[in-house]
């Protein structure tokens, strides 16, 4: 999928993710270490939302592209990300907006944690 088409998903799922409550902070950021597509607060939490996208399910589900190697990228720039604002957050939180062509978003609240990563 070109950038250009995974910009136009990413935008479908800020303004979905808007809709039902959560607060964009900031689109694709990007480190040395990975990137995190929508950074958001919701709930009280921080949340590293990964978007994914297929026309189809011939190679599985979308969020099923979020692989171990991926995750580490996305926590990694999510540490990145903290410490570069100097926070220090309640709590925070992975999501994967999931995205079938012709079909409703789907969220997968906290799809995979940081065990061992601390901020």
């Amino acid at each position: 999928m070109s950038r250009e088409v995974g910009s136009r998903y990413e935008e479908l799922a800020a303004a979905w993710l808007a809709a039902k409550g959560y607060k964009v902070l900031e689109r694709s950021f990007s480190c040395p270490l990975g990137e995190v597509d929508i950074i958001a607060e919701q709930g009280g939490d921080l949340v590293f939302v990964e978007v994914k996208a297929r026309r189809g399910e011939a190679y599985g589900r979308p969020f099923e592209a979020v692989t171990r190697s991926k995750q580490a990228k996305i926590i990694k720039a999510a540490l990145v990300y903290i410490k570069s604002k100097g926070s220090r957050p309640a709590g925070i939180r992975f999501d994967v907006v999931s995205i079938k062509m012709g079909a409703e978003p789907e969220l997968i609240r906290g799809a995979f944690e940081a065990p061992g990563y601390y901020y």
